[in-house]
């Protein structure tokens, strides 16, 4: 790897740092991601609990971690209290982001597209006139923590590796993506509601068969 990818790679991890604690910002503000003109679309639900449940038990270790530490009357131990304390706290808001992220931003549909997110650095563009047909179908795949995967002609926004609506396209189109521009023929993503979904997506569509 040279010096212009590491480069690269750490601008963005500080990008995707930021977003999370801007995502937080808004979710305590309760000023979510969703402009005057489009509808939001949820899609937390499934995430939501895991993420509490890792939360919850992240911030138990950080109070137990630091108890037992200002308990022991040694060198070593005074040392590495706060690198732990702040490495801990640090783990905490990330994951508040994460989940802050995913409520903050959800998905958003208009007159014109469908705007497909996960978090606050993943989402995938739809202009509504390449969509023939909506359903509600599952898909899985590998990788946990990939948000955005590609598989020949279907491209997924998944959650928890798993998505629960597709849109079927008129042919192959180029869509924008916050990998940059992807050629797919399908695109799945994951929604709270896919039945209430499907009937406004279908409701919207302008496609050749829409």
């Amino acid at each position: 790897m040279n010096l212009r990818q590491v480069a690269s790679r750490v601008a963005f991890e500080i990008g995707q740092e930021l977003a999370l604690y801007r995502s937080l910002a808004r979710w305590i503000a309760r000023r979510p991601d969703v402009p005057p003109e489009a509808t939001p679309l949820g899609y937390a639900q499934l995430s939501g609990p895991m993420l509490w449940l890792w939360i919850i038990g992240s911030a138990t270790e950080v109070v137990v971690v630091e108890v037992v530490l200002r308990s022991i009357d040694a060198g070593w131990a005074h040392a590495i209290r706060v690198p732990v304390l702040v490495l801990g706290v640090w783990g905490v808001l990330w994951m508040l982001g994460q989940l802050a992220a995913s409520r903050a931003r959800p998905h958003l549909l208009t007159d014109d597209y469908l705007l497909i997110r996960n978090g606050s650095r993943t989402w995938v563009r739809v202009p509504l006139d390449v969509v023939v047909r909506s359903r509600a179908v599952e898909h899985e795949y590998e990788g946990l923590m990939t948000s955005l995967h590609q598989e020949d002609d279907l491209l997924l926004v998944g959650v928890n590796v798993r998505t629960n609506v597709e849109l079927i396209l008129g042919g192959a189109q180029v869509v924008s993506t916050s990998r940059g521009m992807l050629s797919a023929g399908r695109v799945g993503l994951w929604v709270d509601e896919p039945r209430d979904v499907v009937a406004r997506l279908t409701s919207r569509a302008t496609g050749p068969d829409g």
